[in-house]
């Protein structure tokens, strides 16, 4: 079910077998097992991507419902066997898409409900200024930018993708040349998030000079900006998919230059132990060790 979950979320056998921490020939081995044993295919592939099929789209609920229990029962056992105190200071960026952060602090609060958690909503690079002040505990960041110092770890990445409303002149094709930018308006987030720097560079080192029009804290209200023709937006892919952006035209950028949003967990050097265990919550657990042995030490 884990597998089935991943494929469909990512839409690649490449990246749902790095999601599951297991070989691509071994989820795909399991997922013809399973279409064997349904007797019905789950999935349709093509050389790009992966598609759901309606058998597939019919099994989901029950495959995350099954998910869903058996880390409620895991949370059980933990909870009635240890005991975590303290307090927890979380960051995150908004609409991170690789990870649910509301959910996962949810989750954590069942298991651990001693535990004081701290919420705060910034842009990426507010968030590692409080990682490296000792501020914050742990944050999910969507920029590789000043994190040599601290402990972090990859949790998945999209490319960087063109938005355009209805009738704009670069909505008529599935792809466009950066040179094709130039000179045109856009909407972008503030200087804080992470996507900004990372269009901020993508442009200047490929010559695609802008004007940002209008700047934005929030997703859903640079997505309202587009669809009210103000101007068009790198985003990232999962941000094009949003019901919100239904209607807006997704335009490819070339393959070979276009960059990848990168989003990772980050913690301070000295972080409370119990953000040891907020970690080992994300799926997969087995990332965790990699990232904080010194933390997971401490935690047990």
């Amino acid at each position: 079910m884990e597998y089935v979950v991943a494929l469909a979320d990512e839409q690649q056998f490449t990246r749902a077998a790095a999601v599951c921490r297991v070989s691509q020939s071994g989820l795909s081995a399991a997922i013809r097992n399973l279409e064997d044993e349904l007797g019905t295919p789950l999935f349709t592939r093509t050389t790009r991507r992966v598609d759901t099929t309606d058998a597939g789209l019919a099994l989901l609920p029950f495959a995350r419902a099954t998910l869903a229990q058996a880390a409620a029962g895991r949370d059980a056992v933990v909870r009635a066997t240890h005991s975590l105190s303290g307090r927890l200071y979380v960051g995150a960026e908004q609409c991170l898409g690789v990870v649910d952060v509301p959910p996962l602090l949810e989750r954590f609060h069942r298991r651990y409900p001693l535990v004081d958690i701290h919420f705060t909503q910034a842009g990426s690079h507010d968030l590692v200024t409080q990682i490296h002040a000792g501020t914050l505990d742990v944050a999910f960041v969507a920029t590789t930018e000043h994190l040599a110092t601290v402990h972090s770890t990859e949790l998945g990445r999209r490319p960087v993708v063109l938005l355009a409303p209805p009738g704009h002149p670069l909505a008529s094709g599935s792809s466009v040349e950066w040179a094709a930018l130039r000179d045109h308006e856009f909407i972008d987030f503030r200087e804080s998030w992470g996507v900004r720097s990372l269009n901020e560079a993508a442009c200047s080192e490929l010559g695609a000079s802008r004007r940002v029009r209008c700047t934005v804290d929030d997703i859903h209200t640079l997505l309202d900006l587009i669809h009210r023709g103000l101007g068009i937006a790198l985003v990232p892919q999962h941000v094009a998919e949003k019901p919100e952006a239904a209607g807006l035209t997704t335009i490819r950028l070339p393959r070979e230059t276009t960059p990848e949003w990168v989003v990772s967990a980050v913690t301070a050097n000295h972080a409370d132990a119990s953000a040891a265990r907020l970690l080992d919550l994300l799926d997969p657990p087995a990332r965790t060790p990699q990232l904080l042995p010194g933390l997971l030490h401490a935690a047990r």
